[in-house]
């Protein structure tokens, strides 16, 4: 006959089986999950070993500490950049958020100019204001160009390797401004967009950006936010027919890339 301290030690040892089996369920799902967006992203924007992007465009900013954001390269593998948790609040919302901005990049390979609209991205033309007000960018590099599966060069990371990031993240915004997701999970980015890097979650963008230099296909995970002018196109388009550093098709850019200033200005 079975005891009720027996029975008790049954149905914990049960418990425990359920939960385990849960656990590796749910981790196996994550496993999944990563493979596709490192596959999608290759590119990650790499931010911290994370922005942004995936491609990835992941922002690694987070792996500095813990892990990227995302990595534009085809799988964000650090798809698109990924950011640090953000460890301290966004900047208060100062933008006029029914009018338009300009980013202003002076690099050496040219300049580039970048129009925003705060009515559909209030929080990230904030911070891209707030960020550039203080010289953020000033001698940053561009960290990251990816060839092939996506098309996008990488900046906004202040250490230049894909871990950097402002200490605040801010909340995704946008995302359905490219259309509805195809079969494959995918929208187009197309070329001349400027879009945030992320750690491959939501809420999770930093300082890492992305310039898309030719139609990329992403998951519509990465807030668009602006738009290059076409001399700006022209001249990251130079950078990418130069290739990537060693001959690979997701590095740094084998045309160096460094942000000289950053101003942003309403229009």
């Amino acid at each position: 006959m079975v005891t009720s301290d027996q029975r008790r030690r049954q149905l914990a040892r049960e418990k425990y089986a359920r939960q385990q089996q849960r656990r590796e369920e749910n981790r196996l799902k994550a496993k999944r999950r990563n493979t596709v967006i490192a596959a999608a992203l290759a590119v990650v924007l790499a931010a911290g070993g994370a922005v942004y992007a995936s491609v990835a465009l992941t922002d690694d900013s987070s792996k500095g500490s813990a892990d990227a954001a995302g990595d534009p390269t085809g799988t964000p593998s650090t798809p698109a950049p990924t950011e640090s948790e953000s460890a301290s609040p966004e900047p208060k919302l100062t933008v006029d958020q029914k009018a338009t901005y300009a980013m202003a990049l002076s690099t050496n390979e040219g300049e580039v100019t970048i129009t925003m609209d705060a009515a559909k991205t209030p929080h990230t033309v904030n911070s891209f204001k707030h960020l550039a007000d203080k010289k953020y960018f000033d001698g940053t590099k561009c960290h990251r160009l990816t060839t092939q599966g996506i098309y996008v060069l990488q900046c906004g990371d202040p250490k230049g390797d894909g871990t950097g990031g402002p200490g605040y993240t801010i909340p995704d915004e946008n995302l359905t401004a490219l259309g509805k997701a195809g079969a494959d999970g995918t929208v187009t980015f197309p070329a001349g967009t400027v879009a945030m890097a992320n750690t491959g979650q939501p809420g999770t963008g930093g300082s890492q950006f992305f310039l898309v230099y030719k139609d990329t296909k992403l998951p519509p995970s990465y807030t668009p936010f602006g738009k290059i002018d076409a001399a700006g196109l022209k001249a990251v388009q130079d950078v990418a027919a130069a290739g990537v550093d060693g001959g690979a098709t997701d590095g740094a850019p084998k045309k160096p890339v460094t942000i000289a200033k950053a101003t942003v200005t309403k229009k």
